[in-house]
């Protein structure tokens, strides 16, 4: 397969119309009988599929194996071409979402709920849910290439597609890590083009690219409620209008994430080390009196990535998001079960982490089209529509716990669920490495290591004086900052806890933090130097029952502020971390500032939205010593409320 054209710094701005040129691969014979054969099985989502227990790997990993690599383009590219009237078809699966709101494998709606899609969002099941949903997706799209394999003329080289195809399954993105030297946290595979040269079973052909966009074949005006999407016929990525005209532009949203990078990575990271209880870490639900150590959640953290996916608002003001940006349109974006299995992946994680905790009953504050609000669900409660067998039964999130009985794990836990100490400490390593750069434990760690010491279990913190060599441009001298920000092996960490009524504003729309004034165009602040971060609030557009539901729902997450802080140190405007100097900075005209801007890019005033609240908290954390182990998190203080 040949490369995507494009450099990691030049992500095309294509126009839609590119798309059209391009369709699915020729293979001289019509497909679509095959393809029909291949998914005309139950609707069933089965336990372990291909035999042995296969990795899920990371898009660009994925892309490094040849063979897999091909598989998955033309399996991805024949199941978005199968006709949508097809139940396993693309359009029914990622339909089962949300729009077009329409019964699923003969799972018919509660009443009051036809106008929601099956998704259970703001829930105490929003990770469960999603995890045999994303395994009816990797079902269909393995049996599709188990298919395609058989293509290839006979002899060694269809052996050694059809050996490939066994080991498929559905590849993540990981959009809180660092990207190869050079690139984007969006990978060229996704954004870069809207073809692709393939090498299948007839030789190399150029078709449209799969990951790039999704084509309806045909699009339901009817379904897609309002405009703009009722008129787009293919799903766009931060739109550059919103008429018929408008083009994806992935240079801008490749742009919002290398912004927002060190922010996801923190967030990412703060969870693994202190959330502990599933309750909080699960969904976004706000509960008066939470524990003020409690305003993220998995949940918050994906709504962001969605919300900057979608594109709007930031760098185009004026125009209309995408669809990844709204609920009932997002999941025909192919970006949509990346981003979900990554999704899937902290949480399969955390799970290794977190062993004992699990669900516990909990009303649920939105309905979906099979629940009702105000209806409890538990850990029994059936994960809708997704058959668990021929009988009628249906996964709940008792039975999806162990994701390995579906066949597939991550490379940070191949050594199999709770094997052993070691494994979990392996896992410990791959996230300080992964997500830990940005944070200041990652100090600690580096020079023990420079130091011998994490070789020595019994070491204090304290032998190390707190002395760290902090590599930040235009710092004062290492002594006096080292000392203004660590004490006894620990240092503290600084928070912006946020919370909002889910549908506060008549749109999706994000929380912008600066330290100093934002730019006053909203196209400048994805190059701000004083952004600190962004928190997303993923929501919809209707007032319908669940409309009216999402608008009586607070949500919270939040934007870590340390290392923007100690930049601030490092430039000389802030004297340490320690609570009296970073209170006195964060009030102070330099100091921390809120915008709030819809996917439409409107600009909205703090003041006027419903519900927004921000409270500055701290805590002092004790470093690890070692790679294998995690930040102690100690208790967290509330300093003062803006907003």
């Amino acid at each position: 397969m040949a490369p995507f054209g494009f450099s990691a710094l030049m992500l095309a701005l294509l126009a839609c119309s590119v798309l059209g040129q391009h369709t699915s691969y020729d293979y001289g014979f019509d497909v679509t009988k095959h393809a029909k054969r291949a998914i005309a099985t139950p609707l069933v989502v089965r336990g372990e599929i291909g035999g042995d227990i296969q990795l899920r790997q990371e898009i660009r990993q994925l892309e490094q194996d040849p063979d897999l690599w091909t598989l998955y383009i033309l399996g991805l590219s024949l199941l978005q071409f199968t006709d949508q009237s097809s139940p396993t078809s693309w359009y029914s699966l990622t339909g089962i979402h949300g729009i077009p709101h329409q019964t699923w494998g003969g799972v018919g709606p509660t009443p009051g709920n036809e106008g929601t899609g099956y998704c259970t969002h703001s829930s105490i099941l929003f990770p469960t849910w999603h995890r045999p949903y994303l395994v009816l997706y990797e079902q269909v799209l393995y049996t599709l290439i188990q298919t395609i394999a058989t293509w290839w003329p006979e002899g060694e080289e269809r052996d050694r597609y059809q050996t490939a195809a066994t080991r498929f399954r559905i590849p993540y993105w990981d959009w809180a890590a660092s990207p190869p030297s050079g690139e984007s946290v969006l990978p060229l595979s996704v954004g870069g083009s809207p073809y692709v040269d393939i090498d299948g079973p007839s030789g190399v052909q150029r078709i449209a690219n799969p990951l790039f966009s999704y084509t309806f074949k045909p699009l339901n005006a009817t379904a897609f409620l309002q405009p703009p999407w009722n008129i787009w016929t293919a799903t766009i990525r931060s739109p550059t209008t919103n008429d018929a005209r408008a083009q994806s532009n992935n240079s801008l949203v490749a742009m919002n994430f290398d912004q927002n990078l060190a922010s996801l990575s923190q967030r990412l990271y703060i969870l693994f080390s202190n959330y502990g209880n599933y309750s909080t870490f699960s969904n976004n639900a706000w509960i008066p009196l939470i524990s003020n150590a409690s305003y993220d959640s998995l949940e918050s953290l994906h709504d962001t990535v969605h919300n900057l996916a979608g594109g709007g608002g930031l760098g185009q003001p004026n125009v209309q998001g995408g669809h990844m940006s709204y609920i009932p349109y997002s999941a025909f974006d192919p970006i949509f079960f990346l981003h979900h299995c990554m999704v899937d992946r902290i949480f399969a994680i955390w799970q290794e982490l977190n062993p004992e905790t699990w669900v516990i009953p909990q009303v649920a504050a939105l309905p979906s089209y099979t629940t009702s609000k105000g209806q409890v669900q538990d850990s029994r409660t059936a994960l809708t529509p997704f058959y668990a067998g021929s009988d009628g039964t249906f996964w709940t999130s008792d039975t999806v716990r162990d994701h390995t009985r579906f066949g597939y794990t991550y490379a940070e836990l191949a050594s199999g669920p709770n094997k052993s100490r070691r494994a979990r400490a392996n896992v410990r390593i791959a996230i300080n490495r992964l997500y830990g750069t940005s944070s200041l434990a990652s100090l600690f760690i580096k020079e023990n290591k420079a130091l011998g010491l994490d070789q020595d279990r019994q070491s204090k913190p304290g032998d190390r004086k707190g002395r760290v060599k902090l590599p930040q441009p235009d710092s004062p001298p290492a002594g006096r900052l080292n000392d203004a920000v660590f004490a006894g092996g620990s240092y503290r960490e600084w928070i912006a806890n946020i919370r909002v009524g889910k549908k506060a504003l008549p749109e999706p729309f994000a929380v912008h933090l600066f330290l100093g004034d934002a730019p006053a165009d909203p196209r400048d602040w994805t190059l701000a130097r004083n952004h600190v971060g962004t928190m997303g609030v993923f929501s919809m557009l209707s007032n319908d029952a669940y409309g009216m539901a999402m608008d009586k729902l607070d949500v919270s997450g939040t934007v870590p502020l340390t290392t923007a802080l100690l930049t601030r140190m490092g430039n000389g405007e802030l004297a340490s971390l320690k609570p009296a100097d970073v209170e006195k900075y964060l009030k102070s005209a330099k100091g921390l500032q809120m915008r709030v801007v819809g996917s439409s890019g409107s600009g909205y005033d703090p003041k006027r939205v419903k519900g927004l609240g921000m409270s500055i908290v701290s805590s002092v954390v004790q470093a690890p010593r070692t790679e294998e182990e995690l930040p102690v998190w100690g208790t967290v203080v509330t300093h003062f409320e803006m907003g």
